[in-house]
């Protein structure tokens, strides 16, 4: 595999630690010996990066830099699981998560989101932490700093986790139940938003039918002829043009006139052109979760 290599700038962005704050602790301290290239450019590599994650981990966690400088990488490595062992801090525990997914830690990573669960209940785990975690996931695939098997690895843990705590719903269901249909558009397999929309419209006792992923449009027109719905439940993950987009929205608007038609996900979130009436805009997975609690 193709090593990936970062710039200050890109150090910055993905953890939070100010370009001059980094130089500093390299000039000083030595905790950071870039490379450089042809023209003395400064670079980085994917292991600077993660021990600059786990340095603000411990940084954040009262251990002065100075103090730092003087361990080794492997103790560095395990003072932080002793950290993000016992703190509830979410920044923390969305670090920890970003490490033992760097390093496949399957007992690591499933502890973390344990522990969450015990302290925080399922429902606020997933808001809390597993957001912002895809969040910063999102950042590094796109950086290329992690591989195709560490992301699936992670995403495949929290999708098991979500499956495993909408069977554990038991729903009662009431003449204000409505009926849900949930898919992905053809193509699109990021499903880790719609499958947390399914755990809470079961929570709220509606009826949920499930299709899943990359389901194209005939094959949801059919089901619907059959299976009259009140609404249904899309996720956009993956990258799409605004034409693409638009020509999407307005076909399923057209087609499903007399059903509410519900987008989460990434790129709806960032789209910012006029709706039809039968559509709604959900600019996170929060206000999704409003739109049903009240």
């Amino acid at each position: 595999m193709k090593e990936t290599y970062y710039n200050i700038n890109d150090l910055e962005k993905l953890t939070g630690i100010k370009a001059h704050t980094i130089r500093i602790w390299e000039k000083r301290y030595g905790l950071l010996e870039p490379s450089r290239t042809d023209t003395n450019i400064r670079y980085y590599s994917a292991n600077d990066l993660k021990k600059l994650l786990n340095i603000s981990v411990l940084n954040k966690n009262g251990i002065k830099i100075s103090r730092i400088a003087e361990f080794s990488d492997q103790e560095i490595g395990e003072k932080v699981i002793e950290f993000t062992s016992r703190t509830s801090d979410v920044e923390d525990q969305v670090q920890a998560l970003t490490m033992a997914m760097f390093h496949m830690n399957l007992q690591k990573f499933e502890k973390l989101l344990t522990v969450s669960y015990i302290n925080r209940g399922f429902e606020n785990t997933y808001l809390e932490i597993i957001t912002p975690f895809l969040s910063k996931l999102g950042l590094l695939w796109q950086t290329g700093t992690i591989t195709p098997a560490q992301e699936h690895f992670a995403t495949n843990i929290i999708r098991r986790k979500i499956i495993v705590a909408i069977d554990g719903l038991l729903a009662s269901y009431n003449d204000k139940s409505k009926r849900f249909i949930l898919f992905l558009p053809e193509g699109e397999q990021h499903e880790i938003s719609l499958l947390f929309a399914y755990y809470l419209l079961k929570k709220y006792n509606q009826h949920v039918t499930y299709l899943g992923t990359s389901i194209p449009f005939y094959s949801l027109d059919e089901f619907n002829f059959f299976h009259q719905s009140d609404y249904l439940v899309t996720s956009l993950t993956n990258a799409i043009s605004v034409p693409r987009m638009k020509e999407y929205i307005h076909i399923l608007s057209e087609q499903f006139k007399d059903q509410t038609i519900i987008f989460i996900g990434q790129q709806i979130e960032n789209y910012q052109y006029p709706l039809p009436s039968n559509i709604l805009k959900m600019n996170s997975i929060r206000d999704f979760q409003k739109l049903f609690s009240s």
